[in-house]
């Protein structure tokens, strides 16, 4: 780590003026502070690692092949002599990701065994805590029903730039919101003994480099920002960490000593264990002395090279003690050393179905409605858009969960509308192309179906050939692992060739894999008038092959187009569905629609300004066409009930309950790391947090720059008022209280939002305002409630970098209530004292 982070000499703790600043809360949790990092463990668990074997020892310390795999992402064996059980850990950020051979599979693998959940950018945008601990609940009990031990989730890192790859797997731009959502979570998952793993420690903010990129930031960023998060984690008592790929201050984090021991175990009193993400080790001796306690999903580092390491002196034993003493104290809290060990219980499939429609209504985002859009009324509906007809369900790469169903959007609006009302269908844009002309192909091919039997070899050689010039996408559609996909070339050139590593594994939860479960790929070229040669080389391998190949041209572009613009007329409500695809491994290259969508809203809106567009994508999306929509409804990537929910919200069965976590800009040139290749993606592979503790919405305050929806932004289909905003002394931080109105004549969810503003007495270059509490609130037409908002210590504090430690932000504050981050109607200033003592004036 850079010189910036502070040495653990540094790191002691650092007396604060007023005992409260010490104390102070991260969220509504007060970290605990270790007596030391080697502390011990119960008489159980001493008594097992006397009794261990060196060769025991090091096998719990990494992952192994499962003899009997339920489908998992890793396996820890254990030692059946001692009673030690085996460990199986299962991916999850949004639901319980696991294969079965048994079952049917699509593309990626992925089996219909679990509930497929909302992404977690979603159950974040309900602003909703509880909300967020019985979604931990439900991914706990599948997650011990489906045989496994640990999952690996929630992530917390925070949305820093809008173009990384899982911004759909975490929570938000902001540090409280994170904190509150990740404990909660937590807290829901371990209730039903399920173990969580907090990840990725730390900084892993983006995919473009991410396992070799050098993250720079200064000490007081790393604290008020991206560490609140895994500290609100600890103080939830997560039982793992997972250690991220990219290095800090110089180091990689997975053998970083001032994250995995100084701050983690020192600071924050973390007593469970740390392990890499996937092939994230790099060393045996500078890993395990500096805190890393496991490797995955293999021994390479932590296998036979740390036994020899330990033979040889270069590691004494004790560290790997230490190693092996916190994984079993985690499995002894948990119960799993117990001779009789927690039964598992049955999945409950009804339930888990529930709550997912649940969250997804409560996070749907509506963000435009204007001229009475929303909710639908009576009239013909045309649906338009791929994802109005195939359901977008999750993204891609690890978070990635095949439902057991998943209706369609346009099957769940025909139900809802009722046989009175016409639905009808356009396809807009197309994803999977179609089929190549017969009359293009000499000699003819079938290039819709071609089956190859397991064994044998079938070829393809002839032209292809094109009356005009055209762009030409070629779309292969096959069956079995990419590596045995067919050959294809034209003229010479081989269109999908295998990518290196993860690639193919790591992709989107759309747009490669078709409605049948054929894996789908697509290359694109721009060919002439004339003949072109076209080789095809397919294997049938041990099980056989299937395969089609299609295409999508500019004159099938433009057809799609034309029919969608009829339908659009033909109605009086359109509904399009837009999406944009991201995955693990990967980061967007900007924030616009991907494909042709924004000249296909920007034809459908002309046709019928009664346009909604609904956004299945994974953050914020650039819209041009704004201004010509009715309505614009995020819906991100809403699980399998994602249909019903969206439907529900459409019609006004359910007011749309989300705000959002992440600003969306104008553009690619208005947000934080815009223009600055150093902030992002790097510069010589390191990337600098150069903003400083201007993350998110901080930064448009402090820059001045008019987002295109602020943090917090979401409409509902009726309206609220606050009033009477006052601020009392509370709980060692402070209580602000208001009453809040519903003024319309509909039932409606309210998000009321309480910012604070710098300390004048701290020397520090703080931000403009900070999110300092929320408020989710279901109120019925006309109804009043005063409402009381906690403030914790924590968040009147900021990181001293001279004490290395918090320090409470003392002096006349403003306190700001409102909407979003730039609706904040009602304000008080408040007088916060060394005792936290506050008295306000309103203005």
């Amino acid at each position: 780590m850079s010189d910036t982070v502070p040495r653990r000499s540094a790191l002691r703790l650092v007396s604060v003026a007023i005992a409260v600043a010490a104390a102070a809360t991260v969220g509504g949790f007060t970290p605990a502070r270790a007596a030391g990092r080697d502390k011990g463990a119960g008489p159980r668990v001493e008594a097992l690692l006397a009794a261990l074997t060196l060769d025991e020892k090091i096998s719990l310390l990494h992952g192994a092949p499962d003899p009997a795999s339920l489908g998992q992402a890793g396996y820890v064996p254990g030692v059946p002599r001692l009673g030690i059980p085996p460990l199986r850990l299962a991916d999850g950020p949004a639901g319980v990701r696991v294969t079965l051979p048994h079952a049917r599979t699509d593309s990626r693998g992925g089996t219909p065994v679990a509930t497929a959940l909302p992404a977690p950018v979603l159950l974040a945008s309900a602003f909703d805590p509880e909300l967020a601990r019985r979604y931990g609940q439900v991914i706990g009990r599948e997650g011990r029903a489906l045989g496994q031990d640990v999952l690996l989730s929630p992530m917390v890192n925070l949305i820093r730039t809008p173009y990384a790859g899982r911004n759909f797997e975490t929570f938000s731009e902001d540090p409280l919101l994170s904190c509150d959502l990740v404990a909660a979570e937590i807290e829901g998952i371990q209730g039903e003994g399920l173990v969580a793993t907090v990840k990725h420690y730390a900084l892993n903010n983006q995919e473009k480099d991410r396992d070799s990129v050098d993250v720079r930031v200064d000490e007081r960023t790393l604290h008020e920002v991206e560490l609140r998060g895994f500290e609100a984690a600890v103080a939830a008592g997560t039982g793992a960490v997972m250690g991220a790929y990219n290095k800090v201050g110089g180091t990689f984090a997975c053998e970083n000593e001032e994250l995995l021991s100084d701050i983690l175990r020192d600071r924050w009193g973390f007593d469970g264990w740390v392990m890499t993400d996937w092939f994230a080790a790099h060393s045996t001796v500078r890993a395990l002395t500096a805190g890393l306690d496991m490797e995955m999903p293999d021994g390479r580092h932590f296998g036979a090279a740390l036994k020899s390491a330990v033979r040889g002196g270069s590691v004494p034993e004790r560290y790997v003690d230490r190693a092996v003493r916190r994984l079993l104290s985690v499995l002894d809290r948990f119960g799993l050393l117990d001779s009789e060990r927690p039964p598992r219980p049955d999945r409950d499939p009804e339930a888990g179905a529930a709550l997912a429609r649940e969250v997804a209504e409560a996070g749907a985002t509506l963000l435009r409605n204007e001229h009475g859009t929303l909710p639908l009324t009576d009239g013909d509906i045309a649906v338009i858009g791929p994802t109005g007809a195939t359901p977008f369900v999750s993204g891609g790469g690890s978070a990635h969960v095949v439902p057991d169903h998943a209706a369609s959007p346009l099957d769940a609006l025909r139900a809802r509308a009722g046989q009175g009302t016409r639905v009808t269908y356009a396809l807009g844009e197309d994803l999977f192309g179609k089929p190549v002309p017969a009359g293009a192909l000499a000699p003819a091919l079938a290039t819709e179906g071609q089956g190859v039997d397991a064994g044998t070899t079938w070829s393809y050689d002839g032209t292809l050939t094109l009356d005009e010039p055209d762009e030409w996408t070629f779309v292969l559609h096959c069956s079995g692992p990419p590596n045995g996909r067919p050959k294809v070339l034209v003229d010479g050139e081989e269109l999908f060739p295998l990518a290196s590593g993860w690639g193919e594994y790591l992709l989107g939860g759309l747009v490669t894999t078709a409605p049948d479960g054929l894996a789908v790929r697509r290359r694109t070229l721009a060919l002439d008038a004339g003949a072109h040669r076209l080789r095809i080389t397919a294997e049938g391998g041990a099980d056989g092959l299937l395969f089609r190949l299609r295409r999508i041209t500019g004159a099938t572009r433009a057809a799609d187009l034309a029919e969608a613009v009829t339908a659009a007329r033909a109605a009086r409500h359109v509904v399009l569905f837009a999406y944009e695809d991201a995955s693990e491994g990967l980061d967007r290259t900007t924030i616009a629609l991907p494909g042709g969508q924004a000249r296909l809203v920007e034809a459908v809106t002309a046709a019928n300004p009664r346009t909604t567009v609904v956004l299945n994508t994974s953050s914020a999306t650039a819209m041009p066409w704004l201004e010509r929509t009715g309505a614009v409804l995020q819906m991100y990537y809403p699980g399998q009930e994602g249909a019903a929910a969206t439907a529900a919200v459409l019609f006004g069965d359910r007011d749309p309950g989300g705000r959002l976590t992440q600003t969306f800009p104008a553009d690619d040139d208005s947000h934080p790391v815009a223009g600055d290749p150093r902030r992002y993606p790097g510069v010589d592979g390191v990337e600098e947090y150069a903003e400083g503790v201007r993350i998110g919405h901080r930064w448009y305050d402090a820059q001045d720059v008019r987002p295109l929806f602020p943090f917090g932004h979401g409409l509902s289909y009726t309206s609220f008022s606050c009033a009477d905003l006052s601020v009392r002394r509370a709980r060692g931080g402070l209580a602000v209280s208001f009453t809040v109105h519903n003024t319309g004549e509909r039932d409606g969810v309210a998000v009321p939002q309480v910012y604070l503003g710098p300390s004048p007495d701290l020397a520090l270059d703080q931000p403009v305002r900070v999110l300092a509490g929320y408020r989710r609130l279901a109120l019925r037409a006309g109804e009043r409630r005063r409402v009381t908002v906690r403030v914790a210590a924590r968040t009147l504090c900021s990181w001293d970098t001279g004490r290395h430690d918090w320090i409470l932000g003392t002096g006349r504050r403003t306190v700001w209530l409102g909407a979003s981050s730039r609706d904040l109607p009602l304000s008080t200033s408040v007088e916060v004292r060394t005792t936290i003592g506050a008295s306000g004036t309103s203005h």
